[in-house]
């Protein structure tokens, strides 16, 4: 199982809320995520728990592209612009700093015109314990 497998089949959270997935490299991942009914506020725009669980997937595919078990710490998120029902979003995480305890992690989220909607940052925690994958994609 790759590590994109193991985050597509146990963030049930994620899945169900639409975010996938698109790539995942050592200290790199895109996610997509295309906004619905489901994911609007009282507002009628994105909600900024949809854009969070959309950054946290690409978060949790770097903080975890080097083998190692690695749980979120702290994140920040700004939202820059709002999302409207048809959008897609697409999350790019970049591994900024790779501590081999404390990663930190930068996330742009674009929309499909590569308007920057959201910018979310991230540390983790690495635990002594290796990840059930054979690679990452």
């Amino acid at each position: 199982m790759t590590l994109k497998d193991f985050l597509a089949n146990g963030d049930h959270f994620a899945a169900e809320n639409g975010c996938i997935l698109k790539e995942v490299r050592e200290g790199y991942a895109r996610a997509e995520m295309t906004v619905t009914e489901h994911h609007l506020n009282a507002g009628g725009v994105c909600q900024g728990g949809a854009y969070f669980t959309l950054a946290d997937i690409a978060l949790a595919a770097v903080m975890n592209s080097r083998g190692t078990l690695t749980f979120g710490l702290e994140n920040n998120i700004v939202f820059l612009k709002s999302a409207k029902v048809g959008d897609t979003l697409i999350a790019e995480a970049s591994e900024v700093f790779n501590h081999h305890k404390i990663p930190y992690v930068d996330v742009r989220i674009t929309n499909q015109h590569g308007d920057l909607c959201c910018v979310v940052t991230g540390i983790a925690y690495r635990k002594a314990a290796d990840l059930p994958v054979s690679g990452l994609e």
